[in-house]
């Protein structure tokens, strides 16, 4: 970062700095346009806002009252007193959108109240509170002279928004021109500083702080803490802390207390953490809140549940933080009991508990709990900001009913990217491309650039509808039109797609041309391609670039374990394997969810733990019994361990998403839709089942695996059998 630390050289004299030339525009030409005259508006600060071009009936009124002598019925037509700070600074707060804001600031342009350095700060703030910067920059760029108050509001309207190396350089433009900051300044100068992780500079600012002799004031010593804190600093961040006399004090040094341990807590040294929450002088409901969350982001759920517990008062933030807790480390069934039981003890949930509960449901395919979160929002008149309309999008589409995802993002009125690429990515994982395409064209309507995470929604689209063509499109769009670098999992997908589609040498050819080393995934979307279209040659070949490269993680060892034994090298298989036990790497184990009358169900393969264990085991044999009759042949080679052809079919039929199949076969009515949710992608036997099993049934079985849905009805699956 040399452009920054060269922020604090000297300079002989000041910069002025720039805005977006429409914004300039705007005031500029309001401003020279009409001198200033008798103003229309009363001083009402309920009145209607003063048009901004006053009527000529009021200025030839004004004009007469001065030539002719006063009457009584020239008395009836004196003209309103004109706009006052007060009037306008009442305006300013009660304004609600940007819009507004700016026809205030068009009548403080008209009055000539420009000069106020107490309107144009709270302009400044109100303005970069509706996230509308480049208008609180240019109604800064055009006030003189600059003072305290307004660099203050800029460098914290800036940094609230997350403009921090902005804010930085207005800080220092602050300094160059002669105005001394102060205890107000620091505090944002620090959170800027922290959020580009700028060590060294926050301790410049904090030499700084010593200069200026307030680093005993309570605001500028938590934002000291809080930036060390993040900046990964902890040791520094305890020395403020130590030197600090008021951090015995009950109630005022809480905060203090509390950035801290949530620093503890962030780096991983909850020991500290207890130690510190032990010590405080006043536990307040936060500092509870903040020792739980930290155990949950260290994933010890039992020592936050245990904490939970002790709570001598609960409140919403501690209950959110626990369903947030248990949502995050993969117990969404507690997750959701604990929103239940949050709603039971009559305490309100706000928006934060409700998207992490709706979370909750998307990552297991709870829809029926899914459907009763959504009433609850409806009927406790919750709006449906962009936040929960994302979620409640989120949500439908994971649980595999896109058609009430799509409803529900037609009616959230407020869409950011995030809401964009949720919807993009339903349409996708679900394999309705063109409905995809065209949620990416509103997107671009509505003015919104996509990210480099919508691009990988649109190659996966393209991915599993085979569209080559078009994929291979939007991946060149993206690298010309707006300038996004493709990324690993980029590379992999057009690498996949190709390979899906049969054209393994142009997918080769691809891998040769990437300008990045391509790394194991992508060898092994290779390999896999070649294995399904029995190309033996080219599944060597990426197995021999897959040898070459070293394992990483758990998922690297399983893979390359598997392509070993998909080509019978069972040797090798086995090496590897114990070669990934030695090293401290184990298996994720596969597991399927199906929800039944609002109760989620978990199996694992060869499962017997459940209560309806027996009957499952029944059905199953029954279903597999009527397939083999209909000429379903298990496919062994799925299975892939060096063992007897007759072990490998008894392997085959104990897997999770086949004993959730039975299950759901026993305890639903007929006709209903059955609903699956697996974390690993779904083997070719369980699919072929699944096939048999729509048709036997008369019902549409619905299976999300890691990579996209399944739609099985009538015999067929809507991935055409590319997955």
């Amino acid at each position: 970062m040399k452009s920054l630390h060269a922020l604090f050289k000297p300079t002989s004299s000041p910069t002025k700095t720039t805005t977006s030339s429409s914004s300039s525009i705007t005031i500029t030409t309001a401003s020279k346009s009409r001198k200033p005259t008798t103003s229309s508006s009363s001083s009402s600060s309920n009145a209607p806002l003063p048009s901004p071009n006053p009527t000529e009936t009021t200025t030839t009124i004004s004009k007469t009252s001065k030539n002719k002598p006063k009457s009584s019925l020239s008395a009836l037509f004196i003209p309103p007193a004109p706009l006052t700070e007060a009037h306008i600074i009442s305006l300013i707060h009660g304004s609600k959108t940007v819009l507004q804001l700016h026809q205030i600031h068009a009548q403080i342009i008209i009055h000539n109240l420009s000069s106020s350095s107490l309107i144009t700060t709270q302009l400044i703030s109100s303005s970069s509170l509706r996230k509308s910067i480049n208008h609180s920059l240019a109604v800064f760029n055009h006030h003189q002279p600059k003072n305290l108050f307004t660099f203050n509001a800029l460098i914290r309207g800036l940094t609230t928004n997350s403009h921090f190396f902005n804010a930085i350089f207005h800080f220092k433009l602050m300094l160059r021109s002669g105005i001394k900051p102060d205890r107000l300044t620091y505090p944002f100068v620090l959170k800027s500083m922290a959020g580009l992780f700028l060590k060294e500079l926050g301790m410049t600012i904090h030499c700084m702080v010593l200069r200026c002799g307030i680093e005993f004031d309570s605001f500028v010593r938590v934002s000291l803490v809080d930036m060390y804190v993040k900046v990964d600093k902890l040791g520094s961040a305890f020395k403020v802390f130590d030197e600090s006399p008021e951090r015995f004090e009950s109630g005022s040094s809480a905060l203090l207390w509390n950035v801290l341990i949530k620093g503890c807590c962030k780096a991983g040294s909850m020991k500290k953490a207890v130690k510190l929450f032990k010590a405080m002088p006043m536990k307040e409901n936060v500092s509870w809140s903040t020792l739980i969350d930290g155990f949950a982001k260290n994933g010890d759920m039992d020592r936050a549940m245990e904490l939970f517990d002790q709570m001598p008062e609960k409140n919403v933030v501690s209950w959110t933080t626990m369903v947030d807790g248990f949502s995050r480390n993969g117990d969404c069934e507690k997750a959701l009991s604990m929103f239940s039981k949050m709603l039971e003890e009559g305490v309100k949930p706000n928006a934060f508990t409700v998207v992490s509960a709706l979370s909750a449901c998307a990552k297991i395919g709870a829809l029926e709990a899914g459907l009763r979160i959504h009433k609850y929002i409806k009927d406790n008149g919750l709006h449906l900001t962009e936040a929960l309309g994302t979620a409640l999008v989120d949500m439908y589409a994971k649980c595999g009913d896109i058609e009430s995802a799509s409803e529900v993002f037609g009616k959230t009125k407020q869409k950011s990217i995030l809401t964009w690429t949720v919807m993009i990515w339903g349409w996708a994982i679900h394999g309705h491309s063109e409905q995809a395409i065209a949620c990416f064209k509103q997107m671009m309507f509505a003015g919104i650039k996509p990210d480099e995470v919508v691009f990988l929604a649109l190659l996966t689209a393209c991915m599993h509808s085979g569209e080559v063509d078009i994929g291979l499109n939007f991946f060149d769009s993206m690298r010309l039109d707006y300038c996004i670098e493709p990324s690993m999992k980029h590379y992999t997908l057009i690498v996949d797609m190709l390979g899906r589609s049969g054209q393994l040498n142009e997918a080769l050819r691809f891998i040769e041309r990437m300008p990045v080393n391509p790394d194991f995934v992508i060898w092994g979307a290779l390999f896999c391609a070649s294995r399904a279209h029995k190309k033996t040659k080219m599944a060597k070949f990426a197995l021999k670039k897959l040898r070459e490269l070293e394992p990483t993680h758990t998922g690297n060892y399983v893979f390359l374990s598997n392509a070993y034994a998909a080509l019978g090298q069972w040797e090798d298989a086995e090496r590897v394997r114990v070669l990934m036990q030695n090293r401290g790497f184990h298996k994720n184990s596969g597991w399927s969810y199906i929800e039944v009358e609002g109760q989620v169900h978990r199996f694992v393969s060869g499962d017997h733990d459940h209560k309806d264990a027996k009957a499952i085991c029944l059905k199953l044999e029954e279903i597999m019994a009527g397939a083999v009759k209909q000429g379903c042949i298990p496919g062994t080679e799925w299975v892939l361990h060096n063992m007897e052809q007759e072990e490998k079919e008894d392997v085959l039929g104990i897997h999770g998403e086949k004993l959730a199949l039975a299950f759901a076969l026993i305890c639903t009515p007929p006709r209903m839709t059955i609903r699956i949710v697996k974390n690993l992608l779904v083997c070719g036997d369980c699919h072929s089942l699944m096939k048999y099993a729509s048709k036997m049934s008369q019902r549409e079985i619905i299976l999300r695996d890691m990579k996209r849905f399944h739609l099985f009805k009538d015999g067929s699956c809507s991935c055409g059998d590319h997955w």
